[in-house]
């Protein structure tokens, strides 16, 4: 008897690949929709990579604010040893002092009737004076390099942030020369450390 058989592996390879093509028109069809729906709208898959290069580079990646240089710290330590000098004396005003001094002795030896007090003014007095003088000038020199330090930032990029430790050098600097100031003055009017009465 003669049967007829089946080849099974034949049969489910064709309905495999049956459905395989459908699979594959499927897509094909939902990708021509997309297409054609980006379309409509003005716009292609590319459109949308173009404009979003474009953004990138209309709004950078945000980047850490840049720092001033050394500049500004140098200075503000300029203004803390200007202001020192004021309080301790410099060598401008040693000088100063020794001249004004000398001026008194040649003065007072051309002078016949200089009362006591006359003598020690044009002497010692002078000499003082001279020396708080000077003082005062690198107190108020330094003083104002210690404020230009830190109004810096306000004339400059305001993109870039002053660091924390050059305020508080600049600080120092106006600290200590308005000090020098102050004891310039008391010691030029004679407040502090006046000469002896006579």
């Amino acid at each position: 008897m003669g049967t007829k058989t089946v080849d099974e592996t034949g049969a489910d390879t064709g309905a495999e690949a049956r459905n395989d093509d459908e699979a594959v028109n499927i897509t094909k069809e939902d990708a021509a929709k997309e297409d054609a729906a980006t379309e409509a709208e003005g716009q292609t898959p590319a459109d949308d990579s173009e404009e979003a290069a474009e953004s990138d580079e209309e709004f950078p990646p945000a980047t850490a604010k840049a720092t001033p240089g050394v500049g500004q710290g140098a200075v503000g330590i300029v203004s803390v040893v200007l202001g020192l000098v004021s309080l301790t004396g410099g060598w401008v005003g040693s000088v100063a002092s020794a001249r004004e001094e000398i001026t008194g002795q040649l003065e007072m030896q051309a002078a016949t009737n200089a009362t006591v007090s006359t003598q020690l003014q044009a002497v010692y007095g002078d000499a003082w004076q001279a020396s708080a003088l000077w003082g005062g000038l690198f107190a108020l020199v330094g003083l104002i390099v210690g404020v230009a330090v830190l109004v810096r930032p306000a004339f400059g990029d305001p993109d870039q942030v002053q660091t924390p430790w050059i305020k508080s050098v600049a600080w120092a600097g106006v600290s200590v020369g308005f000090i020098g100031l102050v004891l310039a003055a008391l010691k030029y009017s004679d407040l502090i450390l006046s000469l002896p009465k006579t």
